[in-house]
């Protein structure tokens, strides 16, 4: 009955402290982007060679790999021209396709808010523009590298403000371009902000209803990863987003998951995420996430602390870390051991 009692305690805490009243900023409510692109009923009507195109909804990254493969090229680029937004967001696609359709989906929406997504050189690899909007950008040559990794954000990333400016390697783009410099020409990193996140710290950024969304999609991402041939990704979650790595967990083959400012991964241990990937965390000695209780009860709340000896996660230093941001800024030896990881240098 004490225990219980400790219990509700917490719980109590956890809703007085993520509805703002301890401090923290509050949120507004997001509903999730989920399901196919838009475009997909135009898509699903089209035919190639009198031949069906694969179902957006249904089909694995595999299928669609299959589906490319057997298309002439004059045929793959007529379906970019006709549906950029469903091929830039195809899972299995060939790389080079989805950055032309995705090139186009920007430039398509005619909106001021996304138009530097469309600059030269960028490689943008997926795009919604529902909602907040979703994107997803590749640092380096994803068909050709030796190594890929996934940088997974928390809070306030989409499509407008993942690259946005601010203090350098912060939001999603920092942190990956800041990852692949100290990783190397032969490393890929994937700034993935391809779910609805959080915005603030409210009630959302509490529970894992965002994070279950983002968990598929990123399962789906990377099985699309898979599809292509390119190697077993190393995980880089952050705040929230190891919410969502760590509800991904058991549905990716990637080869590590790194979780940096982690208020929780919904596991009680690193076992409990039935990965066979390992398991690294890191947390600064400035860094606010330590003041949120780690706790799970009535769907506030993340669990465990992946940082405490009792999770079970390999350790990685941070001591000199500044705040909730700073794990990736040059000449930190979090950003050395998160190089390293990479890399496939640790074992």
């Amino acid at each position: 009955m004490r225990r219980f009692g400790r219990t509700l305690a917490t719980a109590a805490l956890t809703v007085a402290v993520v509805g703002g009243t301890a401090g923290w900023a509050s949120g507004d409510s997001q509903r999730a982007v989920t399901g196919p692109p838009p475009g997909t009923a135009a898509w699903r009507a089209d035919t190639v060679s009198g031949r069906s195109l694969p179902d957006p909804a249904s089909a694995s990254p595999q299928d669609v790999a299959r589906f490319f493969a057997g298309r002439y090229d004059a045929e793959r680029r007529e379906l970019v021209r006709r549906h950029p937004l469903v091929v830039g967001n195809l899972d299995g696609a060939p790389v080079p396709l989805r950055y032309e359709a995705n090139r186009l989906a920007v430039l398509a929406t005619g909106e001021a808010r996304f138009a530097s997504l469309a600059s030269p050189g960028r490689q943008i690899l997926a795009f919604d523009p529902r909602g907040r909007g979703q994107v997803v950008e590749v640092f380096g040559d994803l068909p050709r590298a030796a190594h890929v990794s996934v940088v997974v954000p928390g809070s306030d990333s989409d499509a407008t403000t993942y690259d946005a400016k601010r203090a350098p390697d912060t939001g999603p783009a920092g942190m990956a371009r800041s990852l692949r410099a100290a990783a190397g020409e032969d490393t890929a990193v994937v700034a993935w902000a391809g779910y609805t996140t959080p915005v603030g710290v409210g009630l959302d950024a509490a529970s894992g209803r965002l994070a279950e969304a983002g968990a598929d999609r990123l399962a789906r991402f990377t099985a699309g990863l898979d599809a292509i041939g390119a190697p077993d990704p190393v995980l880089f979650c952050h705040s929230y987003g190891s919410v969502v790595g760590g509800l991904a967990a058991g549905r990716t083959d990637a080869s590590d998951i790194v979780v940096f400012g982690s208020p929780g991964m919904r596991a009680d241990t690193a076992a409990g995420l039935h990965t066979r990937a390992r398991v690294w965390a890191a947390r600064g000695p400035s860094d606010w996430i330590a003041d949120v209780p780690n706790v799970e009860f009535a769907g506030i709340g993340h669990g465990a602390d992946p940082t405490s000896a009792a999770f079970g996660a390999r350790k990685v230093p941070a001591g000199d870390v500044h705040g909730h941001t700073g794990y990736l800024a040059p000449g930190t030896r979090s950003l050395a051991a998160f190089a390293a990881i990479a890399k496939g240098e640790v074992r």
